[in-house]
């Protein structure tokens, strides 16, 4: 009978190790989804999110990698409960507040809300408090087995998915040409928006495209973040008019004033061809431009707090 709940445990063990490095794994396949998540809480920098994003992973791929050899017992069951813990601490602040999305625990492989997710913790912090007075397996080489997971983790999640701010994506971009671009500001279905006046944001967007849908929720937040107002952001959709109903919805962007433009290969020549392209202007001269993976939040929050400030009668800024 010992011997039976000594392998019980044991494989018990082994199935949570599978559930944290599956999860981790999974995360890293979604990983510009989790960094939007981390910093949807604004607890971080966008910068400080993409790597805070890493190493929630990197320390889930340790404890699984730990729990699955059997070594250092007691602190990697203490770390596991203490990660649980913390994640169930945020979930019930994301109810608290009302959230209802994703947490991204498995990715996009398996969408779990908050509810759904504090129950998925439940499940495990009880499964973990069965394995409190397991022993370890007694090697001399338990440190270096933590050790080598730590750098082979730390290495792998870099490698596979290096942040962008320390690439060359992050470098500035000039898709735009410029000339087509002023071109169709002043042509329909955009003349009428006025878009030459003070400091404007045009989104070209797909309705079908993931990168367009994650850098309209990164600068949903942003506007929702700085206060910058509502109505100077246009998004200039390829697509239809039920591809746009859907990308708000699986983008999680605020609704903002839309366009479909009717010339698709216009308006892709207007940005040589790059979507998702975000246009930062003012009094109808281009300032900024990114795309999905160069948004620079030190740029855009100095120029949305500009433009919240002239809002609200400042004497400085458009």
């Amino acid at each position: 009978m010992i011997l039976y709940q000594s392998l019980g445990k044991s494989a018990l063990k082994v199935l949570l190790g599978l559930v944290f490095v599956i999860s981790a794994v999974l995360k890293v396949f979604d990983l510009d989804r989790f960094e939007i998540y981390v910093y949807s809480y604004q607890i971080f920098s966008l910068n400080f999110s993409l790597l805070v994003a890493r190493v929630v992973i990197i320390i889930e791929l340790v404890l699984g990698i730990c729990l699955i050899a059997n070594v250092l017992h007691r602190l990697i069951w203490w770390g596991s409960m203490v990660m649980l813990g913390i994640y169930t601490l945020l979930l019930l602040y994301a109810l608290y507040i009302g959230r209802t999305d994703s947490c991204h625990c498995f990715g996009d492989f398996l969408q779990l809300d908050p509810k759904q997710s504090l129950i998925k913790n439940a499940v495990l912090m009880m499964l973990f408090l069965l394995l409190y007075k397991m022993e370890s397996w007694n090697t001399p080489f338990r440190w270096l087995i933590l050790s080598l997971a730590v750098m082979a983790s730390s290495i792998g999640v870099f490698v596979a998915s290096p942040p962008d701010n320390y690439t060359s994506n992050f470098l500035p971009e000039h898709n735009l040409q410029v000339e087509l671009f002023n071109e169709m500001l002043d042509e329909a279905p955009l003349a009428s928006l006025s878009l030459r006046e003070g400091k404007q944001i045009v989104c070209f967007f797909s309705t079908g495209c993931d990168y367009c849908q994650m850098a309209a929720r990164k600068l949903s937040l942003m506007q929702q973040f700085y206060g910058f107002p509502e109505d100077r952001i246009t998004y200039l959709f390829i697509g239809n008019e039920e591809g746009i109903i859907k990308f708000y919805v699986q983008s999680e962007s605020a609704q903002y004033r839309d366009v479909l433009h009717p010339d698709v290969v216009r308006l892709l020549k207007t940005v040589n061809g790059n979507l998702p392209t975000i246009v930062f202007m003012e009094n109808g001269e281009v300032v900024y431009e990114y795309g999905f993976r160069n948004m620079n939040e030190a740029e855009i929050k100095d120029y949305m707090l500009s433009v919240k400030l002239s809002y609200y009668g400042s004497p400085t800024g458009n």
